[in-house]
């Protein structure tokens, strides 16, 4: 008895080229992928194996040259700007590892904002379990200056929670941060896909990082090229390497 396995997001044939004649980069060469739903995908590969790219194109935030791209059951590719835009405003969060928040505004109107801008009123007990496992509690008042840059990581984190998305995708999330901070937020990412059933699609050159994953889709040269379940940081170090880091 096969279980049907519900997909966040897939890709088929999915090509990305930048440029155009002898300046073309072909950044993405016909990948197919599928994001199982409820699980922590790392995306993983040299500089330049199109992984951001992997992620904006899934994401909706780039154009497919060819090939299509999928969030849940809606077909991305060929939407209009307007209808993607809405898109991922209701099914995704972004985490990128520059916190993008808003100066003038506090911890929690930063949190809140994409629930603002929606129009969607807060999910008080929601909101209060994410702030209280990022442990943001005494710091909602702060505006991002007077914080650390873990915490604004984490405020990050909980902005893109917050609209409970089908999907979170983060770029290079624990860039920025010391590897006490680091663990701290990959941690809790993990938690948000074991106990809330989180999606989540995240690039990482980090073979720790991406040892919290429950799998690893491994890029070289615009091609998926490998993948690891239950990955250990040594396994990961240990595959990288052969990949001629």
């Amino acid at each position: 008895m096969t279980s049907t396995v519900t997909l966040a997001a897939s890709m088929r044939g999915g090509t990305k080229d930048y440029g155009t004649g002898d300046m073309a980069v072909r950044a993405l060469d016909g990948i197919d992928v599928d994001i199982a739903a409820a699980e922590f995908t790392a995306i993983m590969g040299p500089s330049g194996s199109g992984k951001s790219t992997l992620l904006h194109t899934l994401a909706g935030l780039d154009r497919l040259t060819a090939g299509v791209s999928s969030i849940g059951e809606t077909v991305i590719t060929g939407l209009s700007e307007d209808k993607i835009t809405q898109v991922r405003r209701e099914k995704i969060g972004f985490v990128f590892q520059s916190f993008n928040l808003i100066p003038s505004l506090t911890a929690k109107e930063n949190i809140t904002l994409p629930l603002d801008i929606a129009g969607r009123d807060l999910d008080a007990d929601w909101f209060g379990q994410i702030i209280a496992v990022l442990g943001l509690g005494d710091r909602l008042t702060h505006l991002p200056a007077e914080l650390s840059g873990g915490q604004q990581q984490r405020v990050a984190v909980a902005r893109a929670l917050v609209s409970r998305p089908e999907l979170i995708f983060a770029d290079e999330p624990s860039g920025n941060l010391d590897s006490r901070s680091g663990a701290e937020l990959l941690g809790f990412m993990r938690r948000a896909v074991k106990e809330f059933h989180q999606t989540i699609v995240m690039v990482t050159h980090d073979p720790t990082a991406a040892s919290y994953a429950d799998r690893i889709l491994f890029l070289e040269d615009g091609h998926i090229v490998d993948e690891m379940r239950e990955p250990t940081a040594e396994r990961v170090l240990d595959r990288m390497k052969q990949m001629g880091h």
